[in-house]
């Protein structure tokens, strides 16, 4: 027996990437059991996230402050940016502990056949931060995937006339993989092994 409610539960819960129907049905199910206060707070800490977290304006990651945190850490080592395609990216490589240069967030990669072109993505403020003076190293670590793989040789391009040293992860993540899902030795081992493009 279902209803029109709990249907419409569980279809806004199979939204969610990596939700199948079936496990969108037994959360549905799961959030009824709930008692109403707990109910409640997941609802209130969802409206709060998505009020309240926005895009940091140096660098596209997540923040609830003027800047997010490793843009405004004065520690952190300013000559050295990591470009990764989503804000969430930024956690997983600070999981590794190993990297203490600063962030630029993409937004995206490139995808003609998605009509994702350079101008969809902040490939642009890239160039601009890199432009003054202040980057001597931008490290490609888009995902080892052929979106991603093209969005590394387009910015390479359009960075190395600026004179700035452009290096890409080591492919000790797999081809097609993403980083959400690779653990932090890969991940260490990726860094440690960047190339020049």
């Amino acid at each position: 027996m279902s209803t029109p409610s709990l249907e419409n539960l569980a279809a806004r819960l199979n939204r969610l990437p990596g939700i199948g129907i079936k496990t969108a049905q037994r959360l549905a199910y799961h959030i009824l059991d709930l008692p109403e206060e707990d109910v409640e707070g997941l609802s209130s800490a969802l409206l709060d996230a998505k009020r309240r977290i926005r895009y940091c304006p140096v660098c596209g990651n997540f923040t609830e402050d003027e800047l997010c945190s490793v843009c405004a850490d004065a520690k952190r080592d300013g000559s050295v940016i990591c470009v990764v395609e989503n804000a969430r990216d930024v956690s997983f490589m600070e999981r590794m502990r190993e990297f203490h240069g600063k962030y630029h967030v993409l937004g995206g990669t490139l995808s003609p056949m998605d009509g994702v072109g350079p101008e969809d993505i902040r490939i642009a403020e890239l160039v601009e931060r890199v432009k003054t003076g202040e980057v001597k190293e931008v490290i490609l670590a888009t995902d080892p995937d052929v979106e991603g793989e093209a969005t590394a040789a387009y910015i390479a391009k359009r960075i190395k006339p600026l004179g700035v040293k452009t290096t890409r992860i080591a492919h000790g993540i797999p081809i097609g993989g993403d980083l959400e899902y690779v653990d932090e030795m890969t991940l260490y081992k990726a860094m440690e092994n960047r190339r020049e493009v």
